[in-house]
């Protein structure tokens, strides 16, 4: 499947900034199902500097500065991107069980295994804190496929927690979310991250896009996707595989992978420094997924 993917963001501020450092992580990067064809950014006010380069985790960043006064920022990214299926197998009632992928994670001597299990630790908004465990463990029985635990684990979270937008930020810690059994895409994929690596499974952040589809004999809206996040855990037989506990399925040909790392904080889309500018901006963000035929 191609795509064309545009994500604008824009900041409005109370007063005049004069000068901001960003750094971006909006460009999709081509991985073993995906291959980013293109990608091009614009910033207005025009940057004075700019830089992009390949960060710890093999994502693509920017970094730009600009120096011009202003109180209106807007970067725009648009991108074409090649996708494909997940390269396993759909039925996972087959595959290493998870005492098998224990153990081999435990003896770890092969480079992709070794480098996995950075993973495991804890990062700042993937703790294993306290109920994290406890709500894991009804998924996982040792004897079972490793992979098919994790998509009951996906399951039992798209059921038990309520989507919804004003239930938390992208601060609000583990223990508020497993109480309130509410939240967003973030906080999902965090509770998911963190239950797998209390089982001792390594797991990591993935952000991206999705692809929205319309209701049958409804038109496409332009800019009704959004950014969203999903899970990639790791089994020693099948390698990273993805999952998306928001909507209860395996990563498709519709995510669109960006970035991935430990947690949110590793891929945030943009963050930087500003001088002036005043109280809190107000901040626009418009993303758009279309096909390519």
């Amino acid at each position: 499947m191609k795509y064309r993917v545009t994500h604008t963001t824009e900041y409005q501020y109370q007063a005049a900034v004069t000068h901001c450092y960003n750094l971006a992580h909006m460009m999709p990067r081509t991985t073993r199902r995906q291959k980013c064809i293109s990608t091009n950014i614009n910033v207005s006010p025009m940057s004075i500097s700019q830089a992009r380069r390949e960060d710890y985790f093999g994502n693509l960043a920017y970094h730009f500065e600009v120096q011009r006064r202003h109180k209106q920022l807007t970067i725009t990214v648009i991108s074409q991107v090649e996708t494909n299926s997940q390269p396993v197998q759909q039925n996972f009632d087959f595959g290493i069980s998870c005492s098998e992928a224990l153990l081999q994670l435990q003896q770890a001597k092969k480079v992709e295994d070794i480098l996995a299990k950075e993973f495991l630790l804890d990062s700042p908004l993937a703790k294993v804190v306290e109920g994290v465990r406890e709500y894991a463990e009804p998924s996982f029985q040792m004897d079972k496929p490793l992979l098919s635990c994790a998509i009951d684990l996906t399951s039992r979270i798209f059921r038990d927690f309520k989507y919804s937008p004003e239930a938390t930020t992208i601060s609000t810690p583990l223990e508020e979310v497993l109480d309130k059994r509410q939240g967003v895409c973030q906080d999902f994929a965090h509770l998911q991250i963190a239950c797998l690596r209390a089982m001792g499974f390594p797991a990591k952040y993935v952000s991206g896009y999705i692809e929205t589809l319309p209701p049958p004999g409804k038109e496409r809206l332009v800019g009704a996707d959004a950014s969203h996040a999903w899970i990639s855990v790791y089994s020693p037989a099948e390698g990273w595989v993805e999952f998306d506990p928001t909507n209860d399925t395996l990563a498709t040909e519709q995510h669109i992978i960006t970035a991935w790392g430990r947690d949110f904080f590793d891929v945030t889309p943009l963050k930087g420094v500003v001088y002036g500018g005043g109280k809190e901006p107000r901040l626009r963000v418009s993303v758009d997924v279309a096909r390519i035929d």
